[in-house]
């Protein structure tokens, strides 16, 4: 009977790694985080530092950020109006898997040879 014991341990690491790659999956999400994690709080600072982005794509991903928690729309009733970004407390869980990957991705371009 291992083999049924290691495939459900297998499901029970899958299944939440599905839904957090479900949350933060994309070109562009993890990208999102991190320009705005930088300080990049205005919509054209972040399409700004984010090559290759357009605004249509930049909008979508911003309101399912900010649907998922992880994203906060700031309206300012100024004149004009004023809408900034800025992250949640939660979207403070994702760095340490952000540092993983950056850590990963230069250890692997390393390993590649750049």
């Amino acid at each position: 009977m291992p083999a049924k014991r290691e495939f459900y341990e297998c499901l029970e690491t899958l299944k939440p790694v599905r839904d957090t790659l479900n949350i933060i999956n994309g070109k562009w999400k993890l990208v999102i985080i991190i320009s705005v994690g930088a300080g990049n709080d205005r919509f054209t600072d972040i399409q700004e530092s984010i090559e290759g982005i357009t605004p249509k794509v930049l909008a979508k991903e911003l309101k399912e950020l900010e649907q998922h928690q992880l994203i906060k729309r700031i309206v300012t009733a100024d004149y004009p109006v004023k809408i900034s970004y800025q992250l949640e407390v939660y979207a403070e869980t994702l760095t340490p898997i952000i540092q993983a990957l950056k850590d990963w991705g230069l250890n692997h371009r390393k390993k590649i040879g750049d």
